[in-house]
């Protein structure tokens, strides 16, 4: 998993390359656990994401330390299969994945998917 790491002010752009599966899980919570202690915002830029399956939405909806409490987390750049994950488990189980939280303008992000 080749993730690039973007730093500027209080927020870091994670930007995983290839799948996320419960394969590259590690590496990826390595990335977040090596963030300065001045990071307060997490943007995942998904748009190298190719694939993810249930380990995806662990890593955005995980809980502590993993699940990135201390950061106000937002995602961008989905692409369709990624979104198509996102929305089914936010229809199926809405309580446990608040989309909202991640996609702040909610209708704006999930109309315009990236292909």
């Amino acid at each position: 998993m080749n993730i690039t790491t973007t730093i500027t002010g209080t927020t870091a752009r994670l930007t995983p390359h290839g799948e996320v599966d419960f394969d590259t899980l590690p590496p990826l919570h390595s990335a977040v656990d090596r963030l300065p202690s001045h990071v307060t915002d997490l943007l995942w830029d998904l748009e190298h994401l190719t694939f993810t399956d249930v380990a995806g939405l662990q890593l955005l909806f995980g809980t502590a330390s993993h699940g990135c409490p201390r950061y106000q987390t937002t995602v961008t750049n989905l692409r369709d299969q990624p979104l198509r994950l996102l929305l089914t488990a936010t229809e199926l189980f809405p309580a446990a994945y608040d989309v909202s939280r991640l996609i702040p303008s909610t209708p704006a992000g999930l109309a315009a998917p990236r292909t």
